[in-house]
């Protein structure tokens, strides 16, 4: 049997929670099996909580000298200005990784919105050489999943 790629695994979660505050809105449809949700504004957060964790990578590919470089001045940037508490509370989340924008350059995708790289905190250091362009990027302080790391989102890290 094939492996799911993340981005299946999150849209099918996220279509899945979807789905089942649309059916409890319309009371003459039959309910979905499964957990039960709970009432309108929990199914509303769950959903939201849900799309707040996906993110839509576009492409995946290695990135430029030029792209390392931003990322790791904005992620070494980020990591230094945040507080202690701020920084006990990522490990205390078990959040190893944190994703910075880097700059687009000309293999960026025409359909990404930003280009993300993923930063080691224990090591200081990037990642991987990898860049991800991204459809729409979670908000600023939401952990996400960017490939095989989850990583809590800094934006450009200033």
């Amino acid at each position: 049997m094939k492996a799911l790629s993340p981005n299946t695994v999150s849209v099918i979660l996220a279509a899945a929670v979807w789905s089942s505050s649309c059916f409890a809105q319309f009371p003459g449809l039959p309910s979905l099996p499964g957990p039960s949700w709970g009432s309108g504004a929990a199914n509303a957060a769950a959903a939201a909580a849900v799309a707040g964790l996906v993110v839509y990578i576009i492409e995946k590919r290695e990135a430029s000298e030029r792209q390392k470089q931003i990322a790791q001045e904005r992620a070494h940037r980020a990591y230094a200005n945040m507080s202690a508490k701020r920084k006990a509370q990522l490990k205390a989340k078990k959040v190893r990784y944190i994703a910075v924008d880097t700059e687009k350059d000309a293999k960026t995708s025409r359909q990404a919105k930003k280009s993300v790289m993923v930063w080691d905190t224990d090591k200081q250091e990037i990642a991987s050489d990898n860049v991800y362009d991204v459809q729409k990027s979670p908000p600023v302080g939401q952990t996400a999943k960017f490939d095989r790391y989850s990583a809590e989102y800094v934006g450009s890290g200033s």
